[in-house]
């Protein structure tokens, strides 16, 4: 059985930095992307970077790019999530799911019992 165990999330000012891990154990994730996910209160879950775990190419949501920065060590299965420059609208909750596909430059996670979700981990900007 797949687990994934997020860590890293907190309460940060804004402007502040968090690293979230993603930490995948029961498999290996070769050839497959892991994304991260995000979902805030009354607000649609939506996808917010993936990285391909073969040749690590990336992919953003655009209310990120250029904060945020998606890295993988394949050695220990652990995908990690950069986020600089944070603001209160990156307030959410945070999950790591895969596998995960890109169609037309959305994020999509694994539908139940196609994949595997973390049970997530809160991130709070505030001041």
């Amino acid at each position: 059985q797949v687990q994934i165990v997020e860590s890293g999330g907190g309460l940060v000012q804004p402007g502040g930095s968090l690293r979230l891990s993603c930490a995948a154990s029961g498999f290996t994730a070769d050839g497959y992307a892991i994304g991260w996910f995000r979902q805030a209160p009354g607000k649609e879950r939506e996808g917010v970077s993936c990285i391909s775990v073969p040749d690590g190419t990336t992919h953003y949501a655009d209310s990120v790019k250029g904060r945020f920065t998606i890295s993988r060590d394949n050695h220990n299965n652990t995908v990690y999530l950069q986020m600089n420059s944070l603001k209160p609208e990156d307030t959410a909750v945070y999950y790591c799911a895969t596998p995960v596909t890109l169609v037309g430059g959305t994020l999509f996670g694994p539908h139940e019992g196609l994949g595997s979700w973390g049970q997530g981990i809160q991130v709070t900007v505030s001041s």
